[in-house]
């Protein structure tokens, strides 16, 4: 599905989540790469706090996953998103996911190349992690917490 057709169909404000095609729930990735960054998650409180470390999978030139379909073997516990699953993990993930705000009933920012119908629309509003990661095998996950940032918009 090019970015034209979806931007044409508006398919993610006609239809429920659990509606979606395969190629239509993969399309509301946006590729910011902000659910490939670290977080931590206080136990006592749930809270989730992101960290500038990134998956050792993501592609800091694109901010993609660079083994998405085979990510698993590599990083067991990194989250499959799904229809079913979305609402275990919402809110782990970024607050400006297209996957969380359609969940939580809000609509796409402009930026999101959906809206915007170009791909690279994430980066030019600076809203990806495009540049600013440090890989995971630089740190010690001990170390994480020295890499705490604001959660990025």
């Amino acid at each position: 599905m090019t970015a034209q057709t979806a931007l044409r169909s508006r398919f993610w404000q006609r239809q429920a989540l659990s509606a979606l095609s395969p190629q239509e729930w993969e399309a509301l990735c946006d590729g910011c790469g902000k659910c490939c960054l670290n977080k931590l998650e206080d136990t006592d409180t749930g809270e989730v706090a992101f960290t500038s470390v990134a998956c050792r999978l993501l592609d800091n030139e694109s901010c993609r996953c660079a083994q998405y379909d085979i990510r698993l073997q590599f990083v067991p516990d990194c989250v499959v998103l799904t229809p079913k699953t979305i609402g275990d993990v919402a809110y782990f993930m970024p607050a400006s996911c297209a996957y969380r705000l359609l969940y939580e009933g809000k609509p796409l920012y402009h930026w999101h190349p959906l809206v915007s119908g170009r791909a690279d629309s994430v980066h030019e509003a600076g809203v990806s992690v495009l540049g600013w990661t440090v890989p995971e095998f630089e740190v010690p996950e001990e170390d994480w917490e020295h890499y705490l940032i604001e959660e990025p918009l």
